[in-house]
C-alpha cells in the first residue's frame, strides 16, 4: 500500500495502521509477516490481486489465519485508494468481527466490499 499516502490518510482518519516495511525488512517472507499478522490479530491491506490464487501465499494466508483486504481497480493513485478504504472500512471492520479467519476480500475502487 505504500509508505506514505495511504498510510498517513488511514491514520489521519482516525485508523491504526502498521505499514509492513516499518516493522519488516525488504523481502521478508510472506509466511513471516503473515505469521506475525495473524498472531497480533492484524487485517492485511494488499493491492495484490493475484495473492489467492498462488498457492504459496494462500496457505500462508490460511496457515496465519488473518483476514485480507484486497484493493481492486487498475491504475489507482495512492490518494483513490486511501478515499476506497475509507468509504470501505465500516464494511471491512464489521466483515472482520463477524467473519471466521482466515478470509480475503476485496475492497472495490467505489468501497464496495465482498467476501470472496
Amino acid at each position: 500500500m505504500g509508505q506514505r499516502i495511504v498510510p498517513d490518510a488511514l491514520r489521519a482518519a482516525g485508523f491504526a495502521v502498521v505499514v509492513h516495511d516499518e516493522v519488516f525488512p525488504p523481502g521478508t517472507p510472506d509466511r513471516v509477516w503473515l505469521a506475525r499478522a495473524g498472531r497480533e490479530g492484524w487485517l492485511v491491506l494488499t493491492k495484490d490481486k493475484r495473492i489467492r490464487y498462488r498457492a504459496l501465499e494462500r496457505d500462508a494466508l490460511r496457515r496465519a489465519g488473518v483476514g485480507a483486504f484486497v484493493v481492486t481497480g487498475k491504475n489507482l493513485s495512492g490518494i483513490e485508494i486511501a478515499q476506497a478504504v475509507i468509504r470501505a472500512m465500516p464494511r471491512m471492520l464489521r466483515m472482520a468481527k463477524k467473519t471466521p479467519r482466515p478470509f480475503v476480500a476485496t475492497v472495490s475502487a467505489g468501497g464496495a466490499v465482498t467476501h470472496l
